[in-house]
C-alpha cells in the first residue's frame, strides 16, 4: 500500500515520506491522499483515520530509548562501548551532545500522525459516532504519551516551585507544519499532557479492541505514571487504582518458562497497552550486562532472577524478560498491571496507608516467587515499607524505560537520590543529583531550523 504523508519532525521542516506498508488490518483502504495544494494530506473517512492508528510501526513503536540507555540497570565493557555509534556512547556516559536524531524526531513524527487524525476528525461525516470517538480518544492518548516521553528527556523534572519558569518541550498541538514551534514551560508541558489524557477518557471504551489501542485502563494508567513523575502521590495512586479496578491480571511466574530466550509473548496478560522503542545498540543482549548489585538483590526463590535474566559465558547476566515478546533490544514502554500495582503501593505507603500498600505489594510479589516459598511482607514501619516497595519496583520494572524518570524524581529526595558511575577502561564518568545532564540536549537540527532555546 503506498501512502504519501507530510510529517513535521518536531520542528517546521517538511519531510515528504513515501511509505510502503504491508497492512493486514481489515477496512484499511488507504491512509492519506497526497494533495499537492495542501501542506498536509487530509484523510477523508473514519477508515482512513483507523488505518493511521493501526500502523503499529509508526504509532506504537516510536518511543525514545535514550532514558533506558542512560539509566543504571546495566553496564558495558570498554570494547562494547567503543563499538557504539556516537549518540549511544554519549548517552551512556552522560555527555553533552546534540546530534540526537531518532530519540527526538521519532516521537514528534508519531505526534504528527496523532495531530493529523485530530485535525481531520471534525471534517469526517458523523456516521458511527462511537467509532469516531474511539479514534479521537486514541489520538489524544498518543499525543499525550509521546509528549510525556519527550518530557522525561528534554526538560527538567517537574517541581511545583519552579515548573512555571523551567523550560519544557516544544508542544505540537496541531498538524500545521508551517507553525514555528517554541518551548513551553514545564508546567505548560504537563498541563497539556494531562488535558489530552482527561479529554481521551470519556471517548474510549472500558476495554480496547486490541492491546495496541487505548481503552480507559490505559488512560488511567498513563495518568498514574504522569502524576507519579510529578511526585503527586494522591493523584497517581487514585488513577492507578482506577486502572486496576478495570483490569488487574497478573502472570504467575511459576507458569513461565525459565529457559526460554523469549519467556513472554507480545500482548501478554499483564499488558494493558502495548508500545515499544526501537532497538538501541547499547542494550543489545551481546553488550548490556545487568548491574551486578541489582542482580544480586533478587532472592534465590524469586523467579524473576531466572525468568528475566540469562547467564552469559563470562559470568555476567543479560536481560531476556522483555514484554515486547521479541529477542532484541527494543524496550517495552507500554502500560502493564505490575507497574500499576507498584504505583498504588508506593503512593499508599507515602500517604500513610500501610495496609493498602502491603496488599498491593504482596499481590505482585506472590506471583513472582517459587510456589510455596513466598511469605507476605508485613512490616508496619513506614520508612522500611517504602524502601522495600522502591527496591522491588526497580527489580520488577527493569528495562521498562521507567528507571530514568525514577532517578530524576528521587533526586528531589534526600533519602533516595544517588550518584551514578560508569567506568570505561579506567576512565570514570559520574552523574550527580541535580546535574544538567539529567536533561538531554535538543536535537541540533530542531534548534538550527526553528531557533529553539537549547538546554544547558
Amino acid at each position: 500500500m503506498k501512502i504519501l504523508i507530510n510529517l513535521a519532525m518536531g520542528h517546521s521542516r517538511l519531510l515528504l515520506l513515501i511509505i510502503y506498508l504491508g497492512l493486514t488490518v481489515s477496512g484499511c483502504k488507504k491512509y492519506l491522499e497526497a494533495k499537492p495544494d495542501q501542506s498536509i494530506a487530509t484523510p477523508s473517512t473514519v477508515e482512513d483515520l483507523e488505518g493511521i492508528l493501526n500502523n503499529y510501526a509508526f504509532i506504537n513503536a516510536r518511543y525514545p530509548s535514550a532514558a533506558e540507555v542512560s539509566a543504571d540497570n546495566y553496564y558495558l565493557k570498554g570494547s562494547d562501548w567503543s563499538s557504539l555509534i556516537d549518540i549511544q556512547r554519549n548517552l551512556y556516559t552522560w555527555q553533552k551532545y546534540d546530534l540526537i536524531g531518532g530519540d527526538y524526531t521519532a516521537p514528534y513524527s508519531a505526534i504528527e500522525y496523532a495531530n493529523i487524525v485530530l485535525d481531520a476528525v471534525p471534517k469526517i461525516p458523523l456516521g458511527d459516532r462511537n467509532r469516531l470517538n474511539i479514534v479521537k480518544g486514541n489520538a489524544l492518548f498518543l499525543r499525550a504519551s509521546y509528549h510525556y516521553a519527550l518530557a522525561q528527556l528534554y526538560c527538567k523534572v517537574y517541581l511545583s516551585s519552579s515548573a512555571s519558569k523551567d523550560l519544557g518541550i516544544p508542544l505540537r498541538l496541531n498538524s500545521d507544519v508551517a507553525m514555528k514551534p517554541s518551548r513551553s514551560s514545564v508546567s505548560q508541558t504537563y498541563t497539556a499532557i494531562i488535558a489530552d489524557l482527561q479529554a481521551a477518557l470519556p471517548l474510549l471504551p472500558l476495554q480496547a479492541d486490541a492491546k495496541y489501542h487505548a481503552g480507559k485502563p490505559a488512560v488511567f494508567g498513563q495518568l498514574a505514571r504522569v502524576y507519579l513523575s510529578m511526585s503527586d502521590y494522591d493523584n497517581a495512586g487514585k488513577y492507578a487504582d482506577s486502572a486496576i479496578n478495570l483490569y488487574s491480571k497478573l502472570i504467575d511466574y511459576n507458569t513461565v518458562s525459565k529457559t526460554s530466550a523469549i519467556p513472554f509473548v507480545q500482548f501478554n496478560d499483564e499488558v494493558i497497552y502495548d508500545a515499544r522503542t526501537a532497538a538501541p545498540q547499547a542494550l543489545a543482549n551481546s553488550r548490556a550486562k545487568i548491574d551486578t548489585s541489582l542482580y544480586r538483590s533478587y532472592a534465590a526463590d524469586d523467579l524473576r532472577k531466572v525468568v528475566l535474566f540469562k547467564a552469559n559465558a563470562d559470568g555476567s547476566y543479560g536481560f531476556k524478560g522483555n514484554y515486547t515478546g521479541q529477542n532484541n533490544a527494543a524496550v517495552f514502554t507500554g502500560i502493564a498491571t505490575d507497574e500499576l500495582f507498584f504505583i498504588k503501593a508506593e503512593c499508599a505507603a507515602r500517604n500513610g496507608k500501610t495496609s493498602e500498600a502491603l496488599v498491593a505489594l504482596n499481590k505482585v510479589l506472590s506471583t513472582r516467587w517459587k510456589k510455596g516459598t513466598f511469605v507476605d511482607i508485613t512490616t508496619t514501619d513506614k520508612d522500611l515499607l517504602l524502601e522495600t516497595i522502591l527496591s522491588e519496583r526497580r527489580k520488577e520494572l527493569v528495562f521498562r524505560n521507567l528507571r530514568w524518570t525514577d532517578l530524576r524524581r528521587f533526586n528531589l529526595e534526600l533519602t533516595y537520590n544517588k550518584t551514578l558511575v560508569r567506568n570505561i577502561n579506567g576512565t570514570v564518568y559520574s552523574l550527580s543529583k541535580g546535574s544538567d545532564r539529567y536533561v538531554l540536549q535538543l536535537d541540533r537540527s530542531a534548534v538550527e531550523i526553528s531557533g529553539l532555546q537549547q538546554n544547558p
